[in-house]
């Protein structure tokens, strides 16, 4: 009887594990197959066969339990390893899954971008609402779409007609109102900080009666780039608010790679260079920075134009954000040329460690430096170097998930996902460090000389640039591209 009863008991447990285990099976197979798929889509850990090699053995562990469930054998050992195998999996998932949305987000966020546009009157105007103005001061030719924009709104959602009065710039349409009380004005967000540089209280100095944002598609297209050689503009803003607020460009950098010979070479372009812009630029010379206010595609062409190559990819920070990530890689070293002071750091001649906020000021100050704004480029180059560096080292490279998902909301890019993954990939698998070297086109800078397109009525500092410089640098760019690995 006794005998019996420890048989049932047998057969009862020995079912109990087969249930444990069926399901456990059924949870590893759902995480391993969902895995597999995230890995091989995005290209994820795809170095010397490393992928297919983890494959290969989660498809074994699955085939040895499934044996061994069959049979009914090694019941106990069977559930360990695929209670610890499921955790694996789950983590290596994670793993992957975060690292895709953060840079989906990248993408995502490069898919549109964000005008705010507001009518706005004197401090001390009669006019104190929207519902006051029956017309406005508005530079229809220089920002025709998204003054038409703003007015089609106001009719449907205000039922608000508005008359416009033509004038020549936002600068003029600004004097106009602080001269009459009574006039009122549109302005466009990313045009502010121009009208701020001829008068420094121009905030304080208005009140806003209406705001309304637009949000407009962009023509980016995520593009698959399959050659060991690439050309990635840099594009940095200092501004508040989304990545994809429409700003000037404070850094305009090209980075050319060469996978291959392992050198990247940083071109820099001051902010000031007076260059021809395209699309909202009408074809006219003015700043570079002011290339922005039509959006980062005008920046890249308007840098294409200048020195005859194809861009591939974008990359848009927000520089303050940004610089977070230097705290996440554990801070850097840059070399300085000349001591200065700003903000309250002192930076000696040498080498000089930096977190977050010591880069921060160290790429924004002028300033203090010799040459302005030429040397500030010089500085952001030594920072983006040290970046490049310290992330191209394997320890980086395996907090990857972490530095883009810190990042995310920071950048904006056309790199699709699978391309980023390559480049990791293919660092890992060479072990090496990539040589940085860098450059910037120089020239001579003058003040109400030359004519912005964007401001023409303003005494702005522009930078023409010399053209044996920009010859020079466009010969070491080809030169980079053209290297092979001996």
């Amino acid at each position: 009887m006794a005998k019996h009863k420890r048989s049932i008991n047998g057969r009862y447990r020995s079912r109990t594990w087969q249930l444990i285990n069926t399901c456990l099976l059924g949870l590893y197979t759902l995480l391993a197959g969902l895995t597999a798929f995230i890995l091989y889509k995005n290209h994820i850990l795809a170095v010397n066969g490393l992928n297919w090699i983890i494959f290969a053995v989660w498809i074994l562990i699955f085939l040895i339990a499934l044996i061994c469930l069959i049979s009914n054998k090694l019941n106990k050992l069977v559930t360990v390893v695929l209670m610890l195998s499921s955790l694996l999996v789950g983590g290596i998932l994670f793993f992957a899954k975060s690292t895709v949305d953060a840079t989906k987000r990248m993408n995502e966020s490069a898919f549109y971008s964000e005008v705010e546009m507001s009518v706005i009157a004197h401090k001390d105007s009669v006019l104190n609402s929207i519902s006051d103005v029956t017309a406005v001061e508005a530079p229809v030719a220089l920002d025709k779409t998204n003054i038409a924009q703003l007015k089609d709104h106001l009719l449907e959602s205000e039922q608000k007609e508005l008359s416009l009065a033509e004038t020549e710039s936002y600068q003029t349409a600004y004097e106009t109102i602080q001269a009459d009380h009574s006039k009122a004005m549109v302005i466009n967000s990313a045009y502010m900080p121009l009208l701020e540089q001829l008068d420094q209280s121009v905030k304080d100095n208005i009140k806003t009666l209406y705001t309304y944002t637009i949000r407009k598609k962009s023509k980016n297209q995520l593009k698959q780039h399959q050659s060991d050689v690439m050309n990635v503009y840099i594009s940095g803003i200092d501004t508040y608010g989304p990545i994809t607020t429409v700003s000037r460009s404070d850094v305009n950098m090209i980075m050319t790679i060469n996978k291959k010979t392992k050198k990247i070479l940083l071109t820099t372009t001051p902010r000031d260079s007076y260059v021809k812009i395209p699309d909202g630029g009408a074809n006219q010379f003015d700043k570079l920075t002011h290339a922005g206010i039509y959006g980062v595609e005008t920046s890249e062409k308007t840098l294409e134009n200048l020195y005859g190559i194809n861009i591939d990819y974008y990359a848009r920070i927000n520089f303050t954000s940004f610089m977070n990530l230097i705290d996440l890689l554990g801070g850097i070293e840059v070399i300085n040329d000349q001591a200065f002071s700003s903000n309250g750091y002192d930076f000696p001649v040498g080498k000089v460690s930096l977190d977050s906020r010591k880069a921060l000021v160290f790429a924004r100050e002028r300033y203090q430096l010799e040459g302005g704004d030429n040397d500030r480029g010089k500085n952001q180059q030594k920072v983006i170097t040290a970046i490049v560096n310290k992330l191209s080292s394997f320890k980086t490279i395996s907090n990857f998930s972490s530095i883009v998902n810190g990042l995310s909301d920071s950048i904006q890019t056309n790199m699709p996902t699978e391309t980023m993954m390559r480049f990791a990939n293919d660092q890992i698998a060479s072990g090496g460090r990539f040589s940085v070297t860098s450059q910037e086109v120089t020239g001579t800078g003058s003040t109400g000389e030359l004519t912005s397109y964007a401001m023409p009525n303003a005494n702005l500092y522009m930078y023409s640039l010399d053209e044996s410089s920009v010859e020079k640098a466009k010969a070491e760019i080809q030169k980079i591209m053209g290297e092979s690995h001996d």
